[in-house]
């Protein structure tokens, strides 16, 4: 299969397939490596460190903005230009890979994850006494961390799910 033989649910595929390892790869670098790192800081080192890895993120980075909203928007027209092109168990995969990427990655992150670093960013690290940054911490790095840790499974899981179908092409 080139690149000039492919169609155009072919390249989105591979596309989708690329971006969403490459976001289910950011997800499991936070779960494995950032957030266990960072929880041998001290509750204001932790706080601030998070603060300003979050701020990277949310100052729109660019190549995380196309990886992160790109491998939604590629595995949405995947699913859309496939549908008439796959059929029976393959039509479910992408069908489901669709469905936990949106409700098992995005939906957690929207709902979850963003408020909680929102949370966090409100915090001033310089006007909180040692109890106050304790209380902030313990009200964000468990919950983020299940829920981090919730869609990165989820998000390895569509990985694999589109490594699986790209290969049946």
């Amino acid at each position: 299969m080139g690149l000039f033989s492919m169609s155009l649910f072919q390249i989105n595929l591979v596309s989708a397939t690329l971006l969403c390892s490459w976001a289910a790869g950011f997800l499991f670098a936070f779960a494995v490596v950032i957030m266990p790192g960072l929880s041998a800081l001290g509750d204001r080192e932790f706080i601030r460190a998070f603060q300003v890895i979050d701020g990277v993120i949310q100052n729109n980075q660019p190549i995380f903005m196309l990886v992160w909203i790109g491998s939604i928007v590629t595995l949405i027209a995947s699913a859309a230009l496939g549908f008439q092109q796959l059929g029976g168990a393959d039509r479910l995969l992408m069908t489901g890979a669709v469905v936990i990427y949106l409700f098992g990655v995005q939906l957690p992150t929207i709902v979850g994850n963003i408020p909680l670093n929102n949370q966090l960013q409100a915090v001033d690290v310089q006007q909180l006494d040692a109890d106050g940054l304790t209380q902030a911490r313990s009200g964000f790095e468990p919950r983020w961390n299940r829920l981090n840790v919730f869609r990165t499974m989820l998000a390895v899981l569509v990985s694999g799910i589109l490594v699986l179908l790209v290969l049946r092409l």
